[in-house]
């Protein structure tokens, strides 16, 4: 009698658990797609990181939680079986057999528009991806291939400032670049002064170092981060994203951390009025050598 009572319960329509899981399942997608509207809203409005992190996070919890409840409560997970034998149908069977089809366009339209919200979700996120991958923006190596230096360009401190042999105090160490071109990217350069008997440069730089003054590219050739730290106990130029390290008395070449090769070293001279100038432009490209390949 139960069995009966229960097939009745089924063949009249969808059972309870089966509206609220709709019901639970609209309500996690709502909170996806709400929350990816406003996640693109913060980020073309350049709102802070953590609102960003908030309506990216609530937004992912709404989309898996979503799945995981049209999986355990919209999804059929009966199994049934019977011998492969030649019924004949009753009467009853043909009526349930209507009642059931009855019932499965119902649930079709309901999947239609958990279909319409599923698509709205699906279209949120791919405007989201769209958004962050804007901010990507081109490869840098298009801009670094270009010449940096030219020979006799007068280095400059970032205020634009000529440097002299003698501005440098042994053991220090300033960001310069090449005049009229304060703050650009490849001619970016650290600018290092030791002493002169310490040196042991690569063959063929024999007066790149002028009254000890060593001039390397600032940017990593391990993932472009900027070689910003001197340590002068150990001669040692620091990376501090992956703490690569490069040896200024040996031409820069990397001495721990995962940089494979050395930095761009830039030949300098005194002019007659005892400012350094280029003279030339680095020994290589600056930057990473994989951003020629994605270039």
């Amino acid at each position: 009698m139960n069995a009966d009572t229960e097939r009745v319960e089924t063949r009249g329509g969808p059972s309870r658990s089966h509206y609220s899981g709709v019901v639970l399942v609209l309500a996690a997608f709502t909170i996806a797609i709400a929350s990816g509207i406003a996640f693109l809203y913060a980020y073309w409005t350049n709102a802070g990181t953590w609102l960003l992190g908030i309506t990216m996070g609530v937004g992912a919890g709404g989309l898996g939680a979503g799945l995981v409840i049209w999986a355990h409560r919209l999804m059929r997970h009966d199994e049934a079986s019977s011998p492969r034998e030649l019924l004949q149908s009753t009467d009853e069977e043909r009526q349930a057999l209507v009642e059931d089809f009855l019932t499965g366009e119902q649930r079709v339209e309901r999947r239609r528009l958990l279909g319409w919200i599923s698509a709205g979700v699906l279209l949120t996120l791919v405007a989201g991806i769209a958004s962050a991958v804007r901010s990507l923006g081109k490869p840098p190596m298009p801009v670094l291939k270009a010449p940096a230096w030219k020979r006799g360009d007068r280095v400059v401190t970032p205020d634009g400032k000529p440097v002299s042999a003698a501005a440098l105090a042994i053991g220090s160490a300033i960001t310069v670049y090449p005049e009229g071109r304060v703050g650009s990217l490849s001619g970016q350069t650290m600018l290092i002064r030791v002493k002169e008997d310490l040196l042991h440069l690569p063959k063929g730089r024999t007066g790149w170092a002028p009254m000890g003054n060593l001039a390397y590219s600032r940017i990593c050739t391990h993932a472009g981060c900027p070689v910003a730290l001197y340590e002068v106990r150990r001669h040692l130029l620091l990376c501090p994203c992956h703490q690569s390290t490069f040896a200024v008395l040996q031409g820069a070449v990397p001495t721990s951390g995962p940089a494979a090769r050395a930095l761009p070293q830039l030949p300098l001279y005194l002019d007659p009025d005892g400012n350094l100038r280029a003279g030339g432009d680095f020994t290589e490209h600056p930057g990473p050598g994989f951003w020629s390949i994605i270039a």
